[in-house]
């Protein structure tokens, strides 16, 4: 509750997260892979949605603020293009057709409880495409007793789902943070 009271005054101005240009991380993989259908988890007001799509991505968008959905939908419509936005938790996605080639996260699975981590990741694995990427951005835990953040756990249980093909940490606004880049395991490989 305490997580939707603060997205929803930050979005009554601007969220210091929303910057309005795509990382350069999303930039690359855009550049080394064709286009596909993306799935935009925690997509806020449509900014990487809208690069996906202007790089010739079939995108949806996910964010469960509605505020943040209407200007995400405002800023497709200005930029001539079409998007399929969702009001919707990102644990709660069971009504969503997939499979999708790329799902994006910049700052939406660090926020989760360990439980709707599990939801989530459940989530990625029907959702992703047989050699579909899910590209991850997120803060590092400082402290392994902190609410907000990915930690080792997370890692090993993404892992048992997915392969990892890099990991970049760096800091972002004083935090330590990580850029991850997995795809889907086949099928066979797949650990439970």
């Amino acid at each position: 509750m305490f997580r939707r009271i603060f997205y929803f005054f930050s979005y009554l101005g601007k969220p210091p997260w929303d910057t309005g240009t795509s990382p350069p991380e999303l930039m690359e993989f855009l550049q080394d892979h064709l286009p596909g259908h993306a799935l935009d988890l925690g997509c806020g007001t449509g900014t990487n949605a809208i690069t996906m799509a202007k790089h010739g991505w079939n995108v949806t968008g996910v964010d469960f603020m509605a505020r943040a959905i209407r200007t995400a939908r405002k800023k497709t419509t200005q930029a001539g293009l079409q998007i399929q936005y969702m009001v919707s938790d990102v644990t709660r996605l069971e009504n969503l057709p997939g499979p999708f080639n790329l799902i994006l996260d910049i700052g939406c699975f660090h926020n989760l409880t360990l439980q709707e981590k599990r939801v989530y990741q459940a989530n990625i694995s029907r959702l992703l495409s047989p050699n579909g990427s899910f590209l991850l951005y997120g803060f590092l835990k400082a402290d392994p007793n902190a609410y907000r953040g990915i930690d080792e756990t997370d890692m090993v249980d993404l892992s048992a789902r997915l392969s990892l093909v890099s990991r970049t940490d760096s800091a972002d606004r004083g935090r330590s943070s990580t850029w991850l880049l997995f795809c889907s395991q086949p099928q066979a490989e797949q650990k439970d």
